[in-house]
């Protein structure tokens, strides 16, 4: 099964709460994080469907942090991440 599938998958069998957000890279084999994210944002449980979603990629542009927060992400990280940065993604994720 597909990478990004089987984290779809986990978060559909998971009891809603089990997963408080999610890192999603942009560059995976068969299905992008892009595509991953709408998946995950059109979940029948709008528990799970509204998750906190972080992207984490190598593509810093403006167009593709713009393409991030299009499939849904509330945050976005380019790589090399900056511990730091990731503190303050996840802890405003978490806040909301």
């Amino acid at each position: 099964m597909r990478r990004s599938l089987i984290c779809i998958d986990m978060l559909e069998k998971a009891e809603p709460g089990y997963y408080d957000l999610i890192l999603m890279d942009i560059q995976m084999p068969n299905m992008d994080g892009y595509e991953a994210s709408k998946m995950i944002r059109r979940l029948p449980d709008s528990d799970k469907a509204s998750i906190p979603i972080i992207a984490m990629t190598a593509n810093a542009f403006d167009e593709d942090k713009q393409n991030a927060y299009n499939a849904g992400m509330n945050a976005y990280l380019a790589k090399p991440i900056e511990i730091p940065k990731l503190i303050e993604a996840i802890t405003e994720a978490l806040d909301r």
